[in-house]
């Protein structure tokens, strides 16, 4: 759905189409009536001040049980001038679902993902587009944004002891995993070539909050350069994550993360075959 047509379908395109602008936008949101639209209204702020760079933004509700559709179709009739598209999920299937769906439909030579919630900076993207330029190779790049620069700053020092350990013992399952030199998987803020786009998403496995560990996983595997650039961030009210459950959630499934790739299960090729 765009804002010329809000209650019709339409086709998608494909990431394997060539791309037809410069900079694709993906946006996951479930429920996200309260912060859709301040993120969304700063993201078009930077993209439109000044900027000759072409780009969409695809908004992909992930099976939302508020008004979010409505919402996301109304700002896209608000900004007629911007390429907004919403895609709307049948059903939840996780924050990894989302992110995998909305790439596999984009257009754009680079491919930006983020959060609904306007927690990043979105003028940090010329950061993250910077650091690619200089690593790129074949095509193949990625960027991703971090907060380890904030580790002792009062943003984290300030949050509550089971979130400051869970955060650590998540660090730690990570370095057995072989992804340690990244320091912060989890920021929604990253940045991909569509080459490289093409070989991490139409087979990533995990749905759920860990779904960031397995595309590094995976390019490091297939040897696409990566680099962790510091980005500026704040806490935002509302988030979906519950600290225990969710935590336990994502400390299994880095567990079946961790046996599957040992035990050849899930495999990794250079191929950039379409996928659905």
């Amino acid at each position: 759905m765009c804002a010329d047509s809000p209650t019709k379908p339409l086709q998608l395109p494909s990431l394997f189409d060539p791309p037809s602008v410069a900079l694709s936008v993906i946006v996951p949101a479930y429920n996200e009536t309260d912060r859709l639209t301040p993120m969304l209204e700063a993201a078009l702020e930077h993209l439109t001040s000044g900027s000759t760079r072409s780009y969409e933004v695809v908004i992909v509700d992930d099976g939302s049980k508020d008004a979010t559709v409505a919402l996301a179709i109304s700002l896209a009739q608000k900004h007629p001038e911007s390429d907004i598209r919403v895609v709307k999920l049948d059903h939840n299937v996780g924050k990894g679902g989302a992110v995998r769906h909305g790439f596999l439909h984009s257009r754009g030579e680079r491919l930006l993902m983020v959060d609904a919630d306007g927690a990043s900076r979105f003028q940090d993207v010329e950061l993250l587009w910077k650091a690619m330029d200089d690593i790129e190779k074949d095509g193949r790049s990625i960027a991703v944004g971090s907060r380890a620069h904030m580790v002792n700053t009062e943003a984290v020092v300030k949050r509550s002891a089971i979130r400051n350990f869970l955060m650590h013992g998540f660090h730690l399952v990570l370095r057995t995993l072989g992804v340690g030199h990244i320091r912060d998987t989890q920021c929604g803020f990253k940045l991909f070539s569509r080459k490289a786009a093409q070989e991490v998403f139409p087979t990533l496995h995990l749905k759920t909050w860990v779904f960031d560990v397995e595309l590094l996983i995976k390019a490091q595997l297939l040897d696409i350069p990566v680099s962790e650039v510091p980005i500026a961030w704040h806490e935002v009210a509302g988030s979906k994550l519950s600290i225990v459950s969710d935590s336990l959630g994502m400390f299994k499934d880095l567990v079946i993360l961790r046996l599957n790739y040992a035990l050849g299960r899930w495999q990794v090729t250079r191929d950039r075959e379409k996928r659905d």
